[in-house]
């Protein structure tokens, strides 16, 4: 037990010194950030990209629909596809919350799930957006590695795409990983839905058709909603007006553009309108929110 605490103290100093900031501060790898963050939130709307979040300070708790998920000092969040969902921390200037999140390379990703299904290690779990997993003695030991790594721009460069690539397998192998490698394979049902999520991030801007998606994905309209709803947890188009907001949210963030223009550039037609779904999905008016991103965030504006 003794030298669990120790590491955990060593693991704390590291990502504190790779945080000096409050917000997110960059590392000497495009996929890393660290957060620091100082102020207890409530009910925070997010919206994750693909990734994994280790919580070594503090802890967080995310809501999707009736489901919680705990990302503390004993548990990571990993994120298959980009879902919308709620979520708090707690923190204080005293003891800060440190963590660290990993962007997923999905074609690194891909590499892996092909190289375990080689293996004959098929995903045997229902596929998952979300999956909340206990922080087991390989993935802290490789996140212990990354962080020493990072403190060094040598090692960073030598050791950092290595470490990073036994984290992605580390993390699909790990205890709830089938639930992520199912999402990633993109089989059945739940993979044509995330094809179906990969096209919209591309394309939410844009007037989308709930009909055409279904059709794509080979479902009925009333079938294709069941499924997507499964796996986000929201109706296709709640999913749009979240990406569209969440988007317009980062915009403005690091913009200067009128709210007018920002509505257009993420496919509102109408600024009134934006305006009305910006508030009632963040609680905040516009400006309101810019603020408050720039304060608890700081230059890097992304999700919690």
């Amino acid at each position: 037990m003794q030298c669990d605490q120790s590491r955990r103290r060593e693991l704390v100093e590291l990502a504190g010194a790779l945080a000096p900031r409050q917000g997110y501060n960059v590392t000497g790898l495009d996929k890393v950030r660290l957060l620091r963050s100082e102020a207890i939130l409530n009910n925070v709307p997010v919206l994750y990209r693909p990734g994994a979040v280790f919580v070594l300070q503090g802890s967080k708790r995310g809501v999707l629909e009736s489901e919680v998920y705990i990302y503390d000092e004993d548990h990571y969040l990993a994120v298959a596809v980009p879902v919308p969902f709620r979520m708090e921390s707690a923190a204080s200037p005293e003891r800060p919350l440190l963590a660290i999140y990993i962007d997923f390379d999905m074609t690194l990703a891909a590499e892996i799930v092909a190289a375990l299904e080689s293996w004959h290690l098929e995903a045997g779990g229902k596929a998952r957006s979300l999956v909340s997993s206990r922080m087991e003695a390989e993935i802290e030991d490789t996140v212990f590695r990354l962080l020493k790594a990072l403190a060094s721009p040598v090692e960073t460069s030598v050791l950092g795409k290595s470490i990073l690539r036994e984290l992605h397998y580390r993390i699909l192998v790990g205890p709830q990983g089938s639930a992520l490698v199912a999402a990633l394979q993109q089989k059945g049902m739940a993979g044509r839905i995330v094809q179906s999520l990969a096209r919209l991030s591309g394309g939410f801007r844009s007037e989308v058709s709930i009909a055409a998606l279904a059709s794509e994905a080979g479902m009925s309209v009333p079938s294709y909603h069941t499924h997507f709803k499964a796996l986000t947890g929201s109706s296709p188009i709640q999913y749009v007006k979240a990406m569209r907001l969440h988007q317009a949210r980062l915009l403005m963030a690091r913009q200067n553009s009128t709210i007018a223009e920002i509505a257009l550039s993420v496919g509102y037609v109408s600024p009134a309108q934006f305006s009305r779904d910006f508030k009632r999905h963040f609680g905040r008016t516009a400006s309101e929110e810019v603020k408050w991103v720039r304060q608890h965030l700081g230059e890097l504006a992304s999700d919690q």
